[in-house]
């Protein structure tokens, strides 16, 4: 028997072997694993904060070959004590994958997790937010971020101004072509005593 054949084939499936190894190393390059990402490419995830603690701050890395998704990876801090303990917490509205959305936390809530499903016939994501309420606290000088990421497909990041600014909900536009969304993070200081306005 000639074992000519048999070399062959066994030398090209290496050879393929390696050759995607160093594709998908290649590919991986400008992620930074030191970074704890909630989750894979194209996986759902369900983050929520530990109780008492809100959002303040998000980053993400884009990747084409993955889907045209992003890794995300979050950051909780407590709230000030002025702020008291949260009196409810819920989930809020989903949108639909591939289009504009509009998010901000009803009855005064805050921010304190995210919820994402990845949908590949669209490439994009759905989302939700984890919203808690404070008593009766109410935002107050409100605004909204520059876009997250600056461009699509840019690596984002954003973090509240200081101590006491809240994340209430965000803007985001879908990019139908680059298929990637930009974000503008609605930012609040929250009263130190109780009102009476609610879904602000």
């Amino acid at each position: 028997m000639n074992p000519g054949p048999v070399l062959l084939l066994w030398a090209l499936a290496l050879l393929a072997t390696v050759a995607s190894q160093e594709y998908e190393n290649r590919m991986e390059s400008h992620i930074d694993r030191s970074v704890p990402w909630i989750h894979t490419f194209r996986q759902g995830f369900n983050f929520q904060c530990p109780h008492g603690e809100v959002l303040v701050a998000l980053q993400s890395v884009f990747s084409e070959k993955e889907g045209s998704d992003r890794l995300w990876a979050f950051e909780c801090q407590q709230t000030p004590t002025t702020l008291g303990h949260p009196t409810e917490c819920w989930w809020d509205d989903t949108n639909r994958a591939g289009m504009e959305w509009s998010s901000t936390c009803g009855n005064n809530g805050l921010v304190a997790g995210v919820m994402s499903k990845y949908f590949e016939p669209v490439l994009d994501r759905e989302w939700s937010f984890y919203c808690c309420r404070y008593s009766r606290r109410c935002p107050y000088s409100c605004w909204k971020s520059l876009e997250v990421p600056g461009q699509y497909r840019e690596e984002g990041e954003f973090v509240i101004p200081g101590y006491g600014y809240f994340i209430r909900g965000a803007q985001t536009t879908f990019d139908g072509v680059l298929r990637d969304r930009q974000w503008k993070y609605i930012v609040c200081r929250m009263t130190d005593f109780d009102c009476e306005f609610e879904n602000l």
